[in-house]
């Protein structure tokens, strides 16, 4: 059960002149995740009448009939649509095992089709359900996709690029070497949980296929251990249009395996996410919170036993 979320109205400083369009997945595991988001997004907006929310939702999940009511009953005045993942049966046939079982969800490649499930939308901010928004996601909507780039996100250029992949990659030239050859800039790390997307260039560049492309090579001869993020890695690093790491304070979830507690990041902060097998809620659930845990906890609207109150401000 959630309260029902403040009724947020554009500021008087609102110039929008266009909606924001941003999706997500909707699912009964993460939930209370995407509550939190929609509310830190809603809340920090100067325009909140002009986003407009895409849930992707799972056809073979029995709870998904009743996501659509949760949402509209917590945020009464919020305007989204609801797409079922009907790609999911397709995508079932392309996955391979990961690090951590959750990774192997259908809906987590679900990024992957915005092209197909949206089809009049041009432009779309792509979030996780495990992040919450403390800036106004106007800045982020409004970053420039220049020439042929169909993404932007925040670039992590001193991460070891290498550990993404196995030696079964990497010893293989024809792979490790021409993959990334030919590429605008250097192939550095980024994470597909927050990024802002061109649909038309996606679309008249063929990028699903060369990513199921890859999925399909993974089946065969094992080149990751991870999800959804190394395909999209192969198929876009050196080509992602930067953004300000701001807007994605990653890995605060800890790694795929411990879940540990992290620290931020030196810099300003626009975005939390939790990232990795540590989440907020489940952490603050157990007494177990990690101090960072503290900062999501605002935006809960769960409501567990008699508790009523909505934590704001």
């Amino acid at each position: 059960m959630y309260s029902e979320a403040p009724a947020y109205r554009n500021s008087p400083s609102c110039t929008a002149s266009s909606q924001i369009h941003l999706a997500m997945t909707l699912d009964s595991s993460y939930l209370r995740g995407s509550i939190a988001a929609v509310h830190s997004l809603l809340r920090h907006s100067s325009c909140p009448d002009s986003l407009f929310f895409h849930f992707i939702t799972s056809p073979s999940d029995p709870s998904s009939p009743s996501l659509s009511s949760t949402v509209r009953s917590t945020f009464p005045s919020l305007r989204f649509n609801i797409h079922p993942f009907i790609q999911e049966t397709h995508v079932r046939r392309l996955i391979s095992s990961s690090i951590r079982p959750a990774l192997e969800n259908p809906l987590n490649f679900a990024r992957i089709y915005l092209p197909d499930l949206l089809p009049t939308v041009d432009r779309v901010v792509y979030l996780d359900s495990d992040l919450v928004v403390t800036d106004d996601v106007a800045r982020l909507w409004s970053v420039p996709l220049r020439g042929s780039r169909a993404i932007a996100a925040p670039e992590y250029c001193a991460a070891n690029f290498t550990k993404y992949f196995t030696d079964e990659f990497w010893s293989d030239p024809a792979m490790s070497r021409r993959t990334f050859e030919g590429r605008t800039g250097r192939p550095c790390y980024f994470n597909t949980g927050v990024m802002v997307m061109d649909l038309g260039k996606w679309r008249a560049g063929d990028y699903r296929e060369r990513i199921e492309r890859w999925m399909k090579v993974q089946r065969e001869r094992r080149i990751y251990d991870l999800g959804s993020l190394p395909p999209f890695l192969l198929v876009f690093a050196g080509e992602v249009e930067a953004v300000d790491h701001r807007w994605n304070q990653h890995g605060l979830g800890g790694d795929n395996v411990r879940g540990s507690c992290r620290s931020l990041h030196p810099g300003p902060v626009s975005l939390l996410h939790w990232s990795g097998k540590g989440k907020p809620w489940a952490r603050l659930d157990e007494g177990k919170p990690c101090p960072l845990d503290h900062l999501w906890a605002p935006y809960d609207l769960y409501v567990r036993g008699k508790r009523t109150a909505l934590i704001d401000s």
